[in-house]
């Protein structure tokens, strides 16, 4: 049950900072708590307590590696894998998702515009990533650079 807890608990509260950047991406609470970095950096500290359970204290799968295909699925046979893995995602889309309203915002893509792409990175992690890489392209605002 505290598995479960954790799960409902961490995806909860990643659900005010996507709102805070698709709905008031200028507010001043979401620039310091998302964009400042806040709201990412719990979610990573979060993933260092599961990596510790699962490094540490045996809440992994016997099985679990970096090395095969099999061992990659063992990271996910123990509840503790699946936290693991889906904090990671989240902090992950998270900040990808912040970058990706900050670099709108430098290069003068519509909110509006990139809002869609920013949820799909929400929902679909990388596929929002493309398509917010595809916006850049058409709208003429790509330098071919992620960073500038």
């Amino acid at each position: 049950m505290l598995y479960q807890t954790a799960f409902t608990v961490i995806n909860l509260a990643a659900v005010p900072a996507w709102l805070m950047l698709l709905l008031a991406p200028r507010w001043q609470v979401t620039r310091t708590l998302v964009h400042g970095g806040i709201y990412p950096t719990i979610y990573c500290a979060i993933y260092a307590v599961f990596l510790f359970n699962h490094l540490f204290l045996g809440a992994a799968s016997a099985d679990a590696s970096f090395t095969s295909l099999g061992g990659v699925m063992g990271l996910f046979d123990h509840p503790n894998g699946i936290l693991l893995g889906w904090t990671h995602y989240l902090a992950f889309d998270l900040f990808v998702g912040a970058w990706t309203g900050r670099d709108a915002l430098r290069r003068g893509i519509s909110h509006w515009l990139a809002a869609p792409a920013m949820l799909l990175t929400f929902l679909l992690g990388p596929f929002g990533l493309l398509v917010y890489m595809a916006i850049r392209f058409f709208q003429g605002k790509d330098h071919l650079s992620l960073i500038e």
